[in-house]
């Protein structure tokens, strides 16, 4: 017997060691797709950059090398963070696939390419607000009182300032979906919550915009829609959960007759 109850903490601990190099050597891939991206970033990087200055009739002034390097590094680092998030989210779902259920395996790993597309989804939104809304605002302030000297790293740091809070925001409705099927979060607790979901979207959207009451609120409408739509989206999950629960529940009274 004492040798049994020797041997189930070395099992246990085999097991942890073996879910441990599991993880280790998914990481190892997602850092060699992250490196691959970040490579692929940096030979396609004359042709983001002029994607992102073609919107554009301002002259970018230059001041120190470092910018132009800062704006390599910078636009490279991005690709690979968006080239590498549904390999992330493949490698995160090949990991946690043995303790689900095929119906819940089906279900998430359909969350994958919709991680992508809205991460992409929310930069464009974010370009589009930039460009279309708050750039022109900017320039509205001078008025023509003074000469506008932009230089590169602040506009690029600007661009980047606005398109990655829509990216990442963009994804709630998918972790929030995610979350509901888990059973963390209810749509009940999120409507108790609104009003502070609402603060909180309202002070990200005057963080991301500049210091003007009405493109504030413009830029922290899209943000209360995604809300909402998360909203809607988990009570949506939450509901086929339960009557899974509850066919569940009725097939086991019927065979228990």
């Amino acid at each position: 017997m004492k040798e049994q109850d020797k041997s189930l903490p070395n099992e246990k601990e085999m097991g942890y060691l073996d879910h441990f190099a599991e993880l280790r050597k998914r990481l190892i891939w997602t850092a060699f797709f992250f490196i691959l991206f970040f490579g692929l970033g940096l030979y396609y990087v004359n042709d983001i950059r002029n994607f992102f200055l073609n919107d554009i009739d301002i002259t970018l002034n230059l001041i120190s090398p470092e910018e132009i390097i800062w704006i390599i590094l910078t636009i490279a680092f991005t690709v690979a963070i968006a080239g590498t998030l549904p390999f992330l989210c493949l490698q995160i779902w090949l990991f946690v696939k043995p303790g689900l259920t095929k119906q819940e395996q089906r279900v998430s790993l359909a969350y994958i390419p919709a991680v992508f597309l809205l991460f992409v989804v929310g930069m464009s939104f974010g370009y589009y607000i930039f460009v279309k809304l708050i750039l022109p605002f900017v320039l509205s302030l001078n008025d023509g009182v003074f000469d506008t000297m932009f230089t590169v790293e602040n506009y690029f740091r600007f661009i980047f300032r606005v398109t990655l809070p829509f990216a990442i925001f963009f994804e709630l409705p998918i972790i929030i979906m995610f979350l509901t099927s888990l059973g963390i979060l209810t749509p009940r607790f999120l409507s108790k919550t609104r009003k502070y979901g609402y603060f909180i979207l309202v002070i990200i959207g005057t963080m991301i915009s500049p210091p003007d009451f009405i493109l504030q609120i413009v830029v922290a409408i899209p943000l209360i829609i995604i809300y909402e739509i998360s909203i809607m989206l988990s009570r949506f999950v939450y509901r086929k959960k339960q009557e899974k629960h509850q066919d569940f529940m009725e097939d086991n009274l019927t065979e228990g007759e």
